[in-house]
């Protein structure tokens, strides 16, 4: 399970995304992107709770938004420049896919 250098490339795609503004996190914004179709792509802290792990894979499961389980909420929010982060939606689909196709790669 350890796949540093592409984890690196996952969350230095993913502040990328943040400094251009293509990343909403937390539940209640996360939320919001996936049911108002803003989400290009879910990403799940591999160490959230079981019900938020069941909350958003059900959510994006139902409104066909692709999810992965990555990082820690630490490494999750500290890749973002902010506290723990649970999960967080990229509303970029440039971005969106190229962290795919990463994350696809470290599994």
């Amino acid at each position: 399970m350890n796949h540093m250098p592409e984890k690196d490339k996952v969350l230095s795609m993913l502040g990328l995304a943040v400094r251009s503004r293509n990343v909403v996190s937390g539940g209640f914004a996360t939320e919001q992107a996936v049911k108002g179709g803003k989400a290009c792509l879910v990403i799940i802290a591999e160490d959230a709770s079981g019900n938020t792990r069941k909350k958003y894979s059900n959510m994006c499961k139902f409104y066909e938004v692709p999810y992965a389980y990555h990082g820690t909420k630490g490494v999750l929010g500290h890749s973002m420049g902010r506290e723990e982060r649970s999960v967080l939606a990229v509303t970029d689909r440039g971005f969106a896919d190229s962290i795919r196709k990463h994350l696809v790669d470290s599994e």
